[in-house]
């Protein structure tokens, strides 16, 4: 039975009746076994990805034991940059027993940092999981009302700054996107954490910033931020009146945190199929999706060659980006 058979069995049957079909459909040794999955979480401590991708374990986790799935272990090895933990699964054995779960850093690291592995040829890819949309922000008593305001002001004489957890994370990125993408000059300030980043926008010691969107929902509510737009490619369904940066003349412009997943390379094909339809299945759990969701995080379950094809390209786009931006 093929992965989307599987998953429209469990739309149609609950959790329970969906990840048992998974798991025990195939005659295979490897899917039959006893066995624990490890998950090396590999995201930046200080970052909220790293809050939400423990989240994320915990619940397909929740999800695989109320199925008879697998064990799953959290193992959090990380560095501030997030390269142990990719390191550590680099040399683990390709037995489709350790996988990576990272984010945007995995492929921004390669460009600004010594790393010993290759994104696109050390690891085998397994899913895009999830993603955190992100925002861009101002002062609920910020001049500026749209977007175009705060770039036309950044075109003029105006000193525009805008902030986000950095150096060199995804919300950096977001960042060079937007400047390169309009075309104006807005001075980076980075944070050592969201929460520090969104104080000092609260203070107005800057003028904006990026950040995900749970980061700042509360002060959003409040009236003490105000959304400018998303940086996802659509509007997000917590804020249907805030257009994209996409809808504001920057068709191509995105910019999210992911979170991915990953196992070593040479990985057996059958291994990497198995993970995929068991992680894909678990996070549509409706007890799972729901708390997901309420913590910012949206499913993606995108798998396979399709997300492959998807990592090469965000890895060659990161790349330009950095260049031309001059990140070091």
């Amino acid at each position: 039975m093929k992965l989307p058979d599987r998953l429209f069995l469990f739309f149609a049957t609950g959790v329970a009746t969906a990840l048992s079909s998974i798991l025990f459909s195939s005659e295979s040794a490897w899917s039959q076994a006893v066995r624990t999955i490890k998950v090396v979480v590999a995201v930046p401590p200080a970052s909220l990805a790293y809050t939400q991708a423990n989240i994320l374990v915990q619940q397909i986790s929740e999800a695989f034991s109320q199925a008879r799935g697998p064990m799953i272990e959290i193992a959090t090895r990380t560095l501030a940059d997030g390269t142990m933990g990719a390191e550590d699964v680099l040399h683990a054995a390709p037995d489709g027993n350790t996988v990576l779960m990272t984010s945007n850093v995995f492929i921004i690291n390669p460009y600004v940092r010594t790393v010993h592995y290759d994104p696109l040829t050390s690891f085998e890819p397994v899913c895009y999981l999830a993603r955190l949309p992100e925002v861009v922000v101002v002062s609920g008593a910020s001049r500026y009302r749209t977007l175009a305001d705060l770039l036309g002001a950044a075109r003029g004489a105006a000193d525009v700054t805008m902030a986000s957890f950095g150096p060199t994370g995804s919300s950096h990125i977001a960042v060079e996107m937007l400047k390169l993408a309009a075309n104006v000059n807005i001075k980076y300030v980075p944070y050592p954490s969201q929460v520090a980043a969104v104080n000092a926008l609260l203070g107005e010691q800057v003028t904006s910033a990026v950040i995900t969107y749970v980061g700042v929902a509360e002060h959003l509510k409040d009236g003490k931020l105000r959304a400018l737009a998303t940086a996802s490619r659509t509007r997000i369904e917590p804020l249907p009146d805030v257009p994209a940066v996409a809808e504001s003349g920057y068709k191509d412009y995105e910019a999210e945190v992911r979170l991915w997943l990953f196992a070593p390379a040479k990985t057996p094909k059958e291994a990497v199929s198995q993970l995929a339809g068991w992680f894909t299945a678990a996070m549509q759990a409706p007890e799972a999706k729901a708390k997901l969701g309420a913590r910012g995080l949206y499913p993606v379950g995108m798998c396979g060659a399709d997300f492959a094809d998807y990592f090469r390209k965000q890895y060659i786009e990161y790349g330009r980006v950095i260049r031309e931006a001059g990140i070091r």
